[in-house]
């Protein structure tokens, strides 16, 4: 989809009938829409790498494989048997830590799209965590979420034109990359977004009120229709799990955190308009996020 202005777009259903994520032909099979990897978790939050692995399962992802700490592996296996988990070591306290970064790199090697970050615990840990993982997995899209976001503080990592990076982070987790108070971030996320986006390489997604999308190279896109329901336990790592399952599918990084940002919002209206403005679940969004996508891909929705 071409687009010369670098004026803010408005992320709408018309944006998206126009800039269609790569659709699998009538033959395909689930190789062609591509392997998700989902690695996060911690002993006291294993149900972080459930909701994105549904999320990604949801928006068309062929294969979803979850990596987690050695002691919730089976669990996940049992409560989410689409998914291939791999088991990686974890600290006494059960946390990911520099050891089990290792072995997720070498667990991703048949992935087509990471994801990193949900339910991650302890940030000393995942400092070590990251500093393994990246620089072994720079041939693979890549989204950061969550607590691995800080790993980034201190502009730790500048990524090359090589590695392809989203960054989802909230008002808080921004400000803790820029080493801002959160009020500095909540001033001007636009701008704040496009500077770290242009700084770190990596296309932004700034979520709050509205969403900020930011690409290195100045372009923005914003989101403003949705609601407070969103910012519920959990929520984020839906987004997450949608945007990483596009990116498997062969989705460009700025097309599959749009795709992304839009429908997680638009499936929290439809729960709106059920359930109320607060009070349905983020694992809930996941079931109105597939016939959201196949109605403005023009597939049959109810």
């Amino acid at each position: 989809m071409a687009r010369a202005s670098k004026r803010t777009v408005a992320v709408t259903a018309a944006l998206l009938r126009g800039w269609q994520v790569p659709q699998p032909g009538s033959a395909a099979d689930k190789d062609d829409r591509g392997v998700a990897l989902v690695i996060g978790g911690a002993a006291e939050i294993p149900g972080a790498l459930l909701l994105s692995g549904v999320a990604a399962l949801r928006v068309g992802a062929g294969k979803l494989q979850l990596a987690a700490p050695q002691s919730t592996a089976s669990s996940l296996g049992v409560a989410l048997p689409e998914a291939r988990v791999f088991a990686l070591p974890e600290s006494g306290d059960g946390f990911l830590d520099r050891k089990s970064g290792a072995k997720a790199a070498y667990d991703a090697q048949g992935a087509d799209a990471i994801l990193v970050g949900p339910g991650m615990l302890n940030e000393d840990a995942i400092r070590g965590f990251m500093d393994e993982l990246i620089r072994r997995v720079t041939d693979k899209p890549i989204v950061i979420d969550a607590l691995a976001l800080s790993a980034l503080r201190g502009e730790r990592y500048r990524f090359t034109e090589e590695t392809r990076v989203i960054l989802t982070p909230n008002t808080a987790e921004m400000a803790q990359i820029t080493d801002d108070k959160k009020e500095t971030v909540e001033a001007d996320p636009r701008g704040v977004a496009m500077t770290v986006a242009k700084d770190l390489n990596a296309v932004v997604a700034l979520k709050g009120a509205e969403t900020f999308i930011a690409t290195p190279d100045g372009e923005v896109f914003r989101y403003t229709e949705g609601d407070v329901g969103l910012a519920t336990s959990g929520s984020g790592d839906v987004l997450a799990g949608v945007i990483v399952g596009f990116l498997a599918r062969g989705a460009t990084l700025d097309q599959a955190a749009v795709w992304g940002v839009y429908l997680h919002g638009a499936a929290g209206n439809r729960l709106k308009r059920r359930i109320g403005p607060i009070g349905f679940l983020a694992r809930e969004l996941s079931d109105e996020i597939a016939p959201l996508m196949n109605a403005l891909g023009g597939k049959r929705s109810r």
